[in-house]
């Protein structure tokens, strides 16, 4: 069948695509999609979010419209890099369960956790906005953190390396008070009291 256009030309239909092509189609868009996340993650960390969507696309080896096809608003590629990182980092906790004793895999988690932070705050700006487009993301870090924290603190209590009182939530937020420090010295001030505060855990273990 022959299907008409504007100009008078008709082109043949294009038939319908195979079951392996829509699959090298979405595999292809995902590589597409990954390439552009940790593109705008570098950049936004290096630049701010407001860098050109072009140095973006660019780094990422794609086209802009490929780009905006898949986040239309700046703010959609914003809260899919900090998804990405959040999916990451909690994820990385049961890999250190699997690999560590329980107080390294802490201890690294932890590490892990002050390191997302530390990239965080290229994304900090935007996040705090007020823009209705970032509101569900102070959820989604909890709801993902909080219960990978929980795990490993339970894992180095049941060891009796750690203290039992520890609270996940209040531990992600006295880290997060840490990495504010400003100045050239903010991130290596930010590990020397996280080593304070991985000490102070071992404070009244079960011996």
């Amino acid at each position: 069948m022959l299907l008409p256009v504007r100009s008078g030309v008709r082109l043949p239909e294009i038939e319908e695509d195979s079951g392996a092509g829509r699959g090298r189609l979405r595999a292809d868009a995902r590589r597409n999609e990954d390439a552009v996340l940790e593109a705008a993650k570098e950049i936004f960390l290096a630049d701010g979010v407001d860098a050109p969507v072009r140095d973006i696309a660019a780094k990422a080896g794609v086209g802009v419209g490929t780009l905006y096809r898949r986040f239309p608003k700046r703010s959609d590629l914003v809260a899919a890099v900090f998804r990405r990182e959040v999916d990451a980092c909690a994820q990385a906790a049961d890999v250190l369960a699997g690999e560590q004793p329980p107080v390294e895999a802490l201890t690294l988690w932890l590490k892990r956790y002050t390191g997302f932070l530390a990239a965080k705050k290229g994304l900090a700006a935007a996040l705090h906005s007020g823009d209705p487009a970032y509101a569900a993301l102070p959820d989604y870090f909890r709801a993902n953190f909080e219960p990978a924290l929980a795990a490993l603190l339970d894992r180095a209590a049941a060891e009796g390396a750690i203290r039992q009182d520890v609270d996940a939530y209040d531990l992600l937020r006295a880290i997060g008070n840490l990495c504010v420090a400003q100045g050239e010295d903010g991130p290596d001030h930010a590990r020397r009291m996280l080593d304070l505060l991985i000490d102070g855990l071992r404070y009244g273990a079960a011996k």
